[in-house]
């Protein structure tokens, strides 16, 4: 009986702690791409495209695109809805930049506003921005060194939540969560290239690669079961990029740091259930419908997606403990006590405050907050991640006001096909009426077909001159963009 104990705690020592050894090492010894001296790209090759609702408070918004503007880009698109439009404008104005442009789209949904920027972008860089980030003035050359590799598709930062000047538990919990996201994401990329997700918060992505009918046909009918997914945006660009032979990258570099804000109360569980539902949809497209990172990035596989199947972590250390505690049985009173406690202190509290060890040299007052890293950490696998598994169908936010208007939208239960003798309704689905609403950039309206089979129309901007390059503007634009000079 001793042998089957001792087998599973090897077994589940592997599982976990063979993961956290490699990672560190990568973490570690991890470099970020350096600056060329003769780059390809600037500043100035470079738009930011900037989705946002405006329905609250827009000085968050304003601190953004003042930081953005900073790093002097070519062009920043901002684009609301239009029962903000105006609202968007007097921003821009008020702001004076002449580098602002304001489109609008009738319904919010970030996939649709990301879209509805792609035609009038000019520049060989596209970066998406969320409307609550702060940039270093040194960000955009760090993000485009790694573009000096012709076969880099997409490229993400590190990222810092912003110090409140009293931080409660809240923002703790917030920073927790972005460290361990910028471990495993460097750790990764600086194993296989690969990566869980370049996030939203702040990518940078080529505009050839956006601009492409194939994607924006795919971007804009991705399907989950029986529905389209409009969620997820990032989580669907990452794995385009993969499934399509581009590599990916995370700079992680201080003068590459995106500060940005998370919940600071109790609505960050509800933050929690977003992330982890969105985990669950798209871990499992990779891992089992797509599979192209079984083949690309093995590493990746076995320590961020496989996880979330897999890694329990209440029920796993439980399982080692007592395991550990069966095995130990037979020594001496002295002996068992000492490694029993050593066992239990390493299994819940040390293994996991590795990679809190730069926070907490920076902010030492939040060593306070220790013991709620394993606590917390136990609740997230007992019911956030369980929550989320179950609730998979849903896609609200629940932190953000005015973010679950049109949650109908990010989640559409697709038209069933088939011989009905029933007399045909003149009724409008939900997809029917968001597809006449969106703005149409494309020659073709072919709604919700799983692959665009049409002529790709794409820039080449290595090809010809970036002056001499196409324009898309959409024939609306006049009506629903407004520069301010």
């Amino acid at each position: 009986m001793a042998h089957m104990y001792l087998i599973c705690l090897v077994l589940l020592a592997f599982l976990k702690y063979f993961r956290l050894f490699v990672n560190c090492i990568a973490y570690w010894s991890y470099k970020p791409v350096p600056l060329p001296d003769d780059p390809l790209f600037y500043s100035s090759d470079v738009t930011v495209v900037i989705p946002a609702l405006l329905d609250g408070d827009v000085d968050e918004l304003r601190e953004t695109v003042r930081s953005v503007l900073v790093t002097e880009p070519h062009e920043v698109l901002l684009v609301t809805i239009d029962a903000n439009l105006e609202k968007a404008q007097q921003l821009a104005a008020s702001i004076s930049a002449k580098k602002i442009r304001v489109l609008s789209i009738p319904k919010a949904n970030k996939r649709h506003q990301m879209c509805r920027a792609l035609p009038c972008v000019s520049t060989p860089i596209t970066i998406f921005a969320d409307d609550d980030v702060e940039w270093p003035a040194t960000l955009l050359p760090w993000m485009l060194a790694p573009f000096e590799d012709p076969k880099m598709g997409g490229v993400g930062t590190n990222q810092r939540l912003r110090r409140e000047k009293h931080p409660n538990i809240w923002n703790f919990l917030g920073a927790a969560y972005l460290i361990r996201r910028n471990w495993d994401c460097t750790a990764c990329c600086h194993i296989d290239g690969g990566l869980p997700c370049l996030s939203g918060r702040t990518v940078a992505y080529r505009t050839h690669i956006l601009q492409d009918d194939e994607f924006q046909h795919s971007f804009k009918h991705e399907t989950w079961r029986s529905c389209q997914l409009n969620a997820d945006d990032d989580n669907f660009l990452t794995r385009w990029m993969v499934n399509h032979g581009w590599k990916t990258w995370i700079q992680f570099h201080p003068d590459c740091e995106v500060q940005t804000t998370l919940n600071d109360n109790f609505t960050y569980l509800k933050q929690c259930h977003r992330w982890a539902r969105s985990n669950w949809r798209s871990n499992l497209t990779t891992l089992l419908f797509e599979r192209t990172a079984w083949r690309r990035h093995i590493w990746s596989v076995f320590a961020v997606f496989q996880t979330t199947l897999t890694h329990w972590s209440l029920a796993a250390d439980i399982c080692m403990l007592l395991s550990f505690w069966q095995i130990s049985a037979n020594w001496t009173a002295h002996t068992c006590g000492i490694s029993r406690g050593l066992c239990f202190i390493w299994v819940v509290v040390l293994c996991r405050i590795i990679k809190y060890c730069r926070h907490f040299s920076r902010y030492p007052q939040d060593l306070l907050y220790l013991p709620i890293i394993p606590l917390f950490g136990y609740y997230h696998s007992c019911f956030i991640k369980t929550y989320a598994m179950i609730t998979m169908h849903s896609t609200t936010w629940g932190s953000r006001d005015g973010a679950d208007t049109n949650d109908s939208f990010r989640l559409i239960r697709l038209p069933r096909y088939g011989t009905s003798t029933s007399t045909p309704t003149t009724a409008k689905s939900p997809v029917h009426e968001l597809e006449e609403a969106e703005h149409t950039f494309l020659d073709h309206r072919v709604p919700l077909l799983p692959k665009y089979d049409g002529p790709s129309r794409t820039r080449n901007y290595g090809a010809i001159p970036f002056e001499d390059a196409p324009d898309y503007e959409s024939p609306d634009e006049e009506v629903r963009s407004q520069h301010f000079y």
